[in-house]
């Protein structure tokens, strides 16, 4: 494929790909060894009806409305999951249960009855996410990298993207220490007087972030394997916390490019007509990534 080609069709998704990848992988790394992985799965099923209901009130699909309205969707889990567990009395998995699949339920059937035709967001899109679309209509080559008409007509989701990955690798970074101190060893952390609960709430809260500005990019349910794959292959590939981020980074990256070219091409060179979901695809390769790393890795074996 020449660069007239590559350019305007496939650079940028690949590159929002990469970037939601990395976005999530970095604090996935952190909560799958708290083991709370699956806060991951939580925050892609309670976000859904919160999206849906900002773009209903704003008519728009933006960040800001967007992560508005994840925040108060969150707020109202946390609400509805701690009331049935005081009036039901029933155990806390399932009362998360009946609240997350219940809100996911609600944000599906919003999505069904509103009138969503004129953007890119509708059942299908909320679960699997729009990666193809997100291509560079105004670019005509390589050069285009260097003109600043070209590069206004960039796709929202590509700068949000980085910036989010910028924003999760700051948080990461200023509160590396904390972060590792209280990931191994709680009760430490604390009596060194470390806020555990507020530097925790503040992991989630990164964490729903990065899951927000993913969804245009891979929907909110494919979004759950960027938060666990990465890390967990990375995990079998070493016992060291700051090698480990290192090998998500390259599992998210190899996901992410291999994922999109397969997703592009591999039904193609397969003898099929039409191209396969890029977001599907690159959970796949996560997928595949994990398990090459626990037939391969050197520190699979684990107590």
């Amino acid at each position: 494929m020449s660069g007239a080609e590559f350019v305007p069709l496939s650079l940028t998704p690949m590159l929002i790909g990469i970037f939601v990848a990395m976005a999530c992988a970095l604090p996935g790394n952190f909560l799958l060894l708290r083991r709370q992985a699956l806060i991951g799965d939580a925050i892609s099923h309670v976000v859904l009806p919160g999206i849906v209901v900002a773009f209903l009130l704003s008519g728009m699909v933006a960040a800001l409305p967007m992560l508005l309205g994840a925040a108060a969707a969150a707020v109202i889990a946390v609400a509805a999951i701690e009331a049935i567990q005081r009036l039901g009395k029933i155990e806390p998995g399932a009362a998360m249960g009946v609240v997350f699949t219940t809100m996911f339920a609600g944000g599906v059937l919003l999505l069904e009855q509103s009138d969503t035709s004129s953007v890119h967001l509708d059942v299908e899109h909320a679960l699997f996410g729009n990666l193809e679309s997100l291509i560079w209509l105004d670019a005509l080559g390589w050069s285009s990298l260097l003109d600043l008409d070209a590069l206004s007509g960039l796709p929202v989701e590509l700068p949000r993207m980085a910036g989010t990955l910028v924003l999760v690798g700051l948080f990461i970074g200023v509160f590396w220490r904390p972060l590792k101190i209280s990931t191994f060893d709680e009760g430490f952390a604390q009596t060194i007087g470390m806020r555990t609960r507020p530097l925790g709430l503040a992991l989630v809260v990164v964490s729903a972030i990065a899951a927000v500005a993913a969804f245009d990019a891979v929907g909110s349910i494919i979004v759950i394997a960027m938060f666990i794959c990465p890390p967990a292959a990375a995990r079998m590939m070493t016992n060291r916390l700051e090698t480990q981020v290192a090998w998500s980074m390259l599992f998210a990256l190899l996901a992410a490019v291999a994922g999109y070219v397969l997703a592009g091409y591999g039904p193609l060179w397969l003898g099929f007509d039409a191209s396969v979901s890029a977001a599907g695809m690159i959970a796949t390769m996560s997928g595949v990534n994990l398990a090459l790393a626990a037939i391969l890795g050197p520190h699979r074996k684990r107590s």
